[in-house]
């Protein structure tokens, strides 16, 4: 599958996660997914950047460990499916976005799970979700002084909120998430 329709199958994923356990697993689907970008980048990407796409991958795959090893029952591991990347700047944008969902999504299970698993396994996700999230932030930074500015497209880092985009705690789903005080101190 074509990375832009694997990210949105995972964005859409993420945001019908309902249960603390699910979106954590969601988030790892997400990191997986950048890790398996960094991958099929650092072979078919511009060859400058293979290095630095290297490292991508690498951020990620702590979370595609996490889904192998089979947390929380989860199925297949849904960046195995990708098959390319089209537009390298168009998928890291999208990807970055996706990463950011994820980081809020993480730390409002981690804000309101009373269960101490849950959370330090939020705080692990956040972590590597955080790291993934710089590395494409770099990465959209050298293309944009490779190739100069696209119009329409801001320089990663630089985006303001636009109608449409990001959380909307009205959305339902990881969206929704309440937050509290974190983890009950269970013993």
């Amino acid at each position: 599958m074509e990375a832009m329709r694997l990210i949105e199958a995972t964005r859409c994923a993420l945001v019908q996660a309902r249960a603390a356990e699910d979106v954590v697993i969601e988030a790892l689907q997400v990191q997986a997914l950048a890790a398996a970008v960094g991958g099929s980048l650092a072979v078919t990407g511009p060859p400058e950047m293979r290095a630095d796409v290297r490292g991508l991958s690498e951020a990620g795959m702590r979370a595609h460990e996490e889904l192998h090893r089979g947390l929380a029952g989860v199925g297949a591991v849904r960046a195995a499916q990708l098959s390319e990347v089209q537009e390298p700047r168009r998928a890291l944008t999208a990807l970055s976005a996706l990463l950011g969902e994820a980081g809020v999504a993480l730390v409002a299970v981690a804000c309101s799970t009373e269960d101490e698993r849950i959370y330090w396994e939020c705080v692990e996700a956040i972590d590597t979700a955080d790291e993934s999230g710089d590395r494409v932030r770099a990465l959209l930074r050298k293309l944009a002084a490779r190739d100069g500015p696209r119009e329409g497209v801001q320089p990663a880092g630089e985006d303001a909120p636009q109608e449409g985009s990001g959380p909307d705690p009205a959305a339902g789903g990881a969206r929704n998430a309440q937050v509290g005080g974190g983890p009950v101190d269970g013993g």
